[in-house]
């Protein structure tokens, strides 16, 4: 391919809804290109977590999908309060959300872990009070 295919979405913290829509295009795009269904399924995952973690805790946010001859990219920002422990926040089952996010069936602790799971790296740069970016990437 050589030449770097990039996407940019902006994502809205308002409305749980729409969380899982830029996960959603990207598969639809890399089934496009024929993309191994093995990775796809990687990348859907992975990015849908984040989605859902920026809707939960940050109010949003960006995502960006950078597709490259050897690996795929996935670069989530927010503007949102921070992580204060990301070892913690790394730990299946742990999770800040509130109440009334779990009485909707989120936040039940599994994003990063998941994130983790189906990336083969995954970085969290995060500062409280400024925001978080997540850098996540699956080797092709």
């Amino acid at each position: 391919m050589s030449e770097i295919l990039k996407f940019h979405f902006d994502i809205d913290g308002s409305d749980f809804s729409s969380a899982g829509a830029a996960s959603v295009m990207v598969k639809k795009k890399l089934r496009q290109l024929s993309y191994d269904p093995e990775i796809i399924r990687k990348v859907s995952i992975a990015m849908y977590e984040g989605e859902i973690n920026m809707v939960i805790h940050a109010n949003g946010g960006t995502a960006d999908v950078e597709i490259h001859d050897e690996e795929i990219i996935i670069i989530l920002s927010d503007n949102g309060p921070g992580i204060a422990d990301v070892e913690l926040a790394m730990q299946e089952g742990y999770s800040t959300a509130r109440d009334s996010i779990r009485n909707l069936g989120f936040g039940a602790g599994m994003g990063f872990p998941n994130m983790k799971k189906y990336t083969d790296h995954l970085q969290v740069d995060t500062a409280l009070g400024v925001g978080t970016t997540v850098t996540m990437k699956v080797k092709l």
